[in-house]
């Protein structure tokens, strides 16, 4: 079917699911990325747009003429693809902020390198925590989980049928406060053994003040964190499998939320 011969409301249509599709990839930690090429994005959006429009045509409501609606219909669709997608970055960002108090814990505050994904400084434990847990999280099928999401979302939330209410409000601020305990869940144990490294030193420090401490604490703690943080990567695996399995439930109950 040529593009000249698609009926206008159709056509636009097929822009409501494209801008749902685009925000909710784009906005993704992996798909998001920058190292991804923008022309891969375009077409893996256009190609799921393609895939979902016929879903869509057959749950829209009547796309609306006047320019008003319109905006708010656009508005809709991009606020229901930023806010799947938030859910998903607030869960990787746990992971680094497990990572950052691990490596403040260390020493390597000073030492950051470059994030691919936003461009950002970043310390270099939590972009090894956060680059393993993207993986599994692929590997375990996670993106099977996003596609079926969003095939589900135009039986859950009509285009143009987004409401917005305080439920939705709340179970993002639950996420939220969710992201620091599971980031400090996770850190715990490197914390902890690092405490007590500290405090080890500390006290040799006083009943020998000839000690150098500052020059032997630095490898004995740099030592400690690796090991117990190639520890703490069994955890991650744990939850990254154990998040999979339930982000399908989550998105689900978002959408139904949001549909009203």
């Amino acid at each position: 079917m040529e593009i000249l011969t698609i009926p206008t409301d159709a056509f636009r249509i097929f822009l409501l699911v494209l801008l749902r599709v685009s925000s909710f990839l784009f906005l993704f930690p992996f798909f998001g990325s920058p190292v991804v090429p923008a022309r891969v994005k375009t077409a893996l959006a256009l190609a799921i747009s393609f895939a979902l429009w016929p879903v869509a045509a057959k749950t829209s409501l009547v796309f609306p003429e006047d320019i008003v609606s319109m905006v708010v219909y656009v508005g809709g669709e991009l606020i229901l693809g930023m806010s799947l997608a938030l859910s998903a970055r607030i869960f990787f960002a746990a992971v680094q902020l497990a990572g950052s108090i691990i490596s403040f814990q260390m020493g390597f505050s000073m030492i950051s390198i470059i994030d691919p994904q936003s461009g950002a400084s970043m310390a270099i434990m939590s972009q090894i925590g956060y680059l393993v847990a993207v993986l599994i999280f692929l590997a375990v099928g996670g993106h099977h989980v996003i596609l079926t999401a969003l095939a589900d979302s135009f039986f859950l939330v009509h285009p143009g049928g987004l409401v917005l209410n305080e439920s939705l409000w709340d179970t993002l601020k639950i996420l939220i406060s969710a992201m620091f305990t599971l980031g400090i869940r996770v850190a715990s144990p490197p914390m902890v053994a690092l405490f007590l490294t500290s405090c080890a030193f500390g006290m040799c420090a006083r009943f020998v003040p000839q000690m150098n401490v500052l020059v032997l604490a630095f490898p004995v703690k740099i030592f400690v964190g690796l090991a117990l943080f190639g520890l703490s990567l069994e955890v991650i695996h744990i939850m990254v499998v154990r998040f999979t399995s339930q982000y399908g439930t989550l998105l689900t109950h978002m959408m139904q939320m949001m549909g009203g």
